[in-house]
């Protein structure tokens, strides 16, 4: 039963991390969008405080504890049901139906005017042709496609190879390697989560000012900064094998929590705002699907065998997140545009104007002339 209800959950948050971002990103107006859009981020970390604090708590209602942990994750279940049926559908995809007096109502009213000319018939334009598509996931391997295909599955890799979701996990685990007590432990892991929470606000406030590439690089440098420094301060003090003395192991804390800082306001809530916000129309609901099957799929892979590495590599497992986090900034840097200010129905003009991406995607003529066929 228990395996069952988790596989029932993993299913649950899969259609959850693929619906919320898309929706967020479509309701938004474009210079809030990003803000708006990390929303979700801030929900889900402030999530996973909240579970971290029942975990403490229920641990000490022996032998019933752990049920009422697990059985409490109904009740954001239901408020997110509940929502679901409250909350209007939006124009893109009313108006990909069909139903485009419907879809220009409800965005006069999600942008207070009613002058939403352009805007209604940037949306039209890209349902019309979204509706040509009849196969989005084969559609999605075309030369047009393929600037946001590569970001739809190097995004969400990159986020987790961050080895943000291992730290947070298995937090307790860690922090008692490193000579905290049970309690102590569990309250450093709750640390980390309040610190991550707080972290997206600096996010919100400052990516539709500062942009997407601001935030993913500069993020990048002070995680890598912080995993080597923790690699360093293990190796030295912690490699005889004796306890890590109390000084150290409060400074090893304290940076973790600095990288937490870090990655909750660059990679936590961009590795799922880009995604969403890239792709067209017709391809949009298939491109986030792939988005969150690679991070689920990454983070299994990580979750399963970060103890592994942890035991093989000890102090190294963080040069070894250190390395990757390395990649995926020189990567940002490379191959990202900034997506900041830009239209989402217009995301397309983005990738034509990059050095690397307009070498790759066909010209503006080949192009109509693949809509036209399609």
């Amino acid at each position: 039963m228990l395996i069952l209800g988790r596989i029932m959950l993993g299913v649950g948050i899969g259609f959850g991390n693929q619906a919320v971002p898309l929706y967020l990103s479509e309701m938004a107006p474009t210079h809030l969008r990003g803000g708006l859009n990390m929303m979700f981020q801030l929900a889900t970390t402030l999530g996973i405080f909240t579970a971290n604090m029942i975990n403490y708590g229920t641990q000490k209602l022996d032998p019933w504890g752990w049920r009422l942990s697990l059985g409490l994750a109904a009740f954001p279940a239901l408020l997110m049901t509940v929502g679901g049926f409250l909350l209007p559908e939006t124009p893109n995809s009313l108006m990909e139906r069909g139903a485009k007096e419907k879809g220009r109502k409800i965005l006069e009213k999600i942008r207070g005017t009613n002058d939403v000319d352009a805007e209604y018939e940037d949306i039209l334009e890209a349902s019309e042709f979204a509706n040509s598509i009849k196969h989005p996931f084969r559609n999605i391997f075309k030369r047009r496609n393929r600037p946001q295909l590569v970001m739809s599955i190097f995004m969400p890799t990159f986020q987790i190879l961050t080895g943000i979701n291992s730290i947070l996990f298995y937090a307790p685990v860690l922090f008692q390697s490193m000579g905290f007590g049970g309690e102590a432990a569990l309250y450093s892991s709750a640390a980390t989560g309040a610190v991550l929470a707080s972290s997206t606000l600096i996010s919100i406030a400052t990516v539709d000012r500062l942009g997407r590439r601001v935030l993913l690089i500069s993020g990048g440098i002070q995680m890598i900064t912080c995993q080597v420094v923790v690699a360093i301060i293990l190796g030295v003090k912690f490699g005889n094998n004796q306890e890590l003395p109390k000084g150290f192991s409060i400074l090893v804390v304290i940076v973790i929590c600095l990288f937490v800082l870090a990655f909750g306001w660059s990679w936590g809530p961009l590795g799922w705002t880009i995604p969403s916000e890239i792709f067209p129309l017709e391809t949009r609901s298939a491109g986030q699907s792939i988005t969150v099957a690679v991070n689920l799929l990454f983070t299994f892979i990580i979750a399963q065998s970060f103890l592994s590495l942890l035991c093989g590599l000890k102090y190294g497992i963080f040069l070894f997140f250190a390395g990757w986090i390395t990649v995926m900034t020189v990567f940002v840097y490379i191959f990202l545009p900034e997506t900041k200010g830009i239209p989402i129905e217009e995301m397309i003009l983005m990738w034509r104007k990059h050095w690397f991406w307009k070498k790759i995607m066909p010209p503006i003529a080949d192009d109509e002339q693949s809509k036209d066929g399609i």
